[in-house]
């Protein structure tokens, strides 16, 4: 199979969205660095092989439906416990302010490349800010999407978490990562 025209619908349990953090300052060997998954969420790819430009990207993520994956390193594993109170503080008025702000949102503004290597550029809103990111990507013979971004959560009013007094802190710089099996490999709406 291979990536196809057509419109695709996305989002779990299928497809995965991921947010990869890491740590720094003296701490850091304290903290863990986090994968969180988002867990609720949607999209719509239109996907135009020969005229990528006229291909479209768009997501919608509900911002109380990231939860922890993984915590890797740190000085003990992380427990349920830490779990909860990353979730806790991951909705926060600091970090994502999910009473306030429930959803992330992303719109491509320019496609370009192939289907084997593409570049979409677009508008992501966090918390009522909305500016410009490339997410870099590629698709398998198979028709599986895969790419990723990375970008400072400071710019959408995001205050990195801090622990012990600022000795361990989150990177400001985050990387977000999907992974959608089988768009594209026939079978689309359009």
């Amino acid at each position: 199979m291979t990536l196809s025209d057509g419109t695709y619908r996305i989002g779990p349990p299928d497809a995965r969205l991921l947010i990869r953090t890491s740590r720094t300052g003296l701490g850091r060997r304290a903290g863990h660095d986090l994968t969180l998954e988002a867990t609720r969420w949607s999209g719509e790819v239109a996907v135009a092989t020969d005229a990528p430009e006229r291909s479209s990207v768009s997501v919608t993520v509900e911002t109380d439906s990231l939860d922890v994956r993984e915590g890797t390193g740190g000085l003990k594993p992380l427990t349920d416990g830490d779990r909860a109170d990353i979730k806790r503080t991951l909705e926060g008025k600091g970090q994502l302010h999910t009473a306030e702000h429930p959803t992330i949102t992303f719109r491509s503004t320019r496609v370009t490349g192939t289907p084997q290597s593409f570049e979409i550029t677009g508008d992501l809103t966090i918390k009522g800010r909305t500016h410009p990111v490339t997410v870099r990507g590629s698709a398998d013979p198979d028709g599986t999407l895969r790419g990723s971004a990375s970008f400072t959560q400071s710019t959408w009013g995001i205050k990195p978490y801090t622990a012990f007094l600022g000795a361990l802190k989150l990177a400001d710089e985050v990387r977000v990562e999907f992974i959608c099996p089988g768009v594209g490999g026939g079978g689309g709406e359009g």
